[in-house]
Parts: structure tokens; sequence; C-alpha cells
């Protein structure tokens, strides 16, 4: 079971500037705009209409790997250390820096006493695996078609959908000394960028994880998977944790929608 947060207060979004540069010079955070992507047609309702409904849909996201997502219905979202209660333990600001409200990683989800659906979600803060409960009837519940895995030993990317591969890419990686986290992670903003032969190429998919070693760069240090210029970074140990992809093939992972899972591995 990953470790929850436990916070008193709602975090605010900070600016994407993900911990990838090559160099130290960091450079100026992206402009903010609003997302208007449309969100993915609902998976299933939300609020439990009774417990047999609850039990199907509890069913449904917790089988297989993490394919679900769960949309704040508000801003800030009621959050709990274990499912159940009147009063949340904290309460969590869902917006990402571009404006939008970030759907957030589905891990599991319990039943309580009244037979109410309770779910289990990746949080996008340190530490990275931090979850935490809230009620169903507080979120809108979709599915999530893509996937990406990350294999580090490899430094392969591969892009799924609906279970099956559609792009495969040899990408950079973080140098031995800023290296790139595993785990289970999501899309938590997407970021274009006007000059592709900046740090962040031409989009940056930033992830709900942060780098291991890097604490003090702006963001905290948030991970990324973002666009290069240089042909030459892939199949290297270039970046200070993020995944670099070569532009014409990062043009390929703009479309994937916000929730969709990371899974980064050695």
């Amino acid at each position: 079971m990953p470790r929850r947060a436990l916070l008193p207060l709602a975090l605010a979004a900070l600016l994407l500037t993900p911990a990838c540069s090559g160099s130290d010079e960091r450079p100026p955070p992206p402009r903010v705009t609003r997302d208007v992507e449309p969100e993915p047609s609902l998976a299933a309702p939300s609020p439990s209409a009774t417990p047999a409904r609850a039990e199907v849909l509890l069913a449904e996201v917790t089988h297989g790997p993490p394919s679900y997502v769960a949309l704040p219905d508000e801003r800030i979202l009621a959050m709990w250390e274990e499912p159940g209660g009147e009063d949340p333990d904290f309460r969590f600001d869902s917006r990402n820096p571009r404006g939008g409200l970030t759907p957030m990683l589905i891990e599991g989800g319990r039943l309580d006493g009244d037979g109410d659906l309770w779910l289990e979600v990746l949080l996008p803060i340190r530490p990275n695996g931090a979850s935490a409960w809230t009620r169903a009837s507080d979120v809108s519940i979709h599915e999530r078609r893509d996937r990406i895995e990350v294999d580090l030993s490899e430094r392969v990317l591969e892009h799924f959908r609906d279970g099956e591969l559609v792009h495969r890419f040899s990408v950079g990686i973080g140098q031995p000394q800023y290296p790139t986290a595993t785990g289970t992670f999501y899309v938590w903003v997407k970021v274009p960028y006007a000059d592709p032969s900046g740090p962040y190429g031409i989009y940056a998919l930033g992830l709900s994880g942060f780098s291991p070693v890097l604490s003090d760069w702006p963001s905290n240090g948030r991970m990324a998977v973002h666009g290069t210029a240089y042909a030459s970074n892939r199949g290297e140990q270039v970046s200070h944790g993020c995944v670099r992809v070569y532009n014409p093939q990062m043009e390929r992972l703009k479309g994937v929608p916000l929730g969709t899972p990371v899974i980064i591995s050695r």
C-alpha cells in the first residue's frame, strides 16, 4: 500500500519547471494558459445508487492495472487518510498550473458500512506514491485507454492504447547522479512550448511524480516526459531525471489525456 499524504491544508499548484535540463541553468517557466482539452466520455456514474451498483463499480475500477481516474467535481476535494467519517483529514487543491482540474489515478476502492463507494487516488505530491481516499460521490470516473511505459534499462518508451502497442521510441533518461524515479505515475499537466529547440522541446507531459534527488528546483523537482530537438539524446543518460523524447516522436504523444498512467521501471 503506498504511503498516504496527511496534509493540513490545500496545496497550491506550482508552475511546471521539470528537473530535466542538461545544464544547471534554469529556463523560464512556460506561459500559463487554461487547458481546453475535452474530457473523454464517462465510464460509469460515480454516486452509488444501490449497494449492488456500488459493488459493480468497485469491481470495474479496481480490476487489473490502474486505468481509471477520478476527476474532482470541484477544485477543492475533501480527502481522508482512511475511508469513512464525516470530517476530512485535509482538503486538496486539484487545479494544475494551466487552470484545469487534473484527474487522479485510482489505485483502489472500498465500500463502507453504508455501502457507499470510496476511492483511493494517487496524489501528485511528494513523496512519490502518496495516496489518500475520497468519496466517489465527489468525483466522476473515467477510463484511460492510453498507457505509457518507460524501461530505464532499455531506455525505451512504449505507448499503448487499448492494450495494443502503438509507438515505441528510444529515449533519453536521467544521468547517474540525477536518476529517473521508478514507479506508477500519471500525466498531471500538459504544456506546449513555442521554441522546439528549447530545453523541453515542443511539448511536456508533467507527471505526478518527482525526482528522487532534486528538491530545490522550481516545482520541487517534478518529473516530465518532454521533447528534445536533439536526436543524439536518444538512448543516453542526459537529463536531470526526466524522460526526453525526440521532437518528431513527442508529437505523437501530445494527444494522450490528463491522468494517463505512466509506469517507469528498470
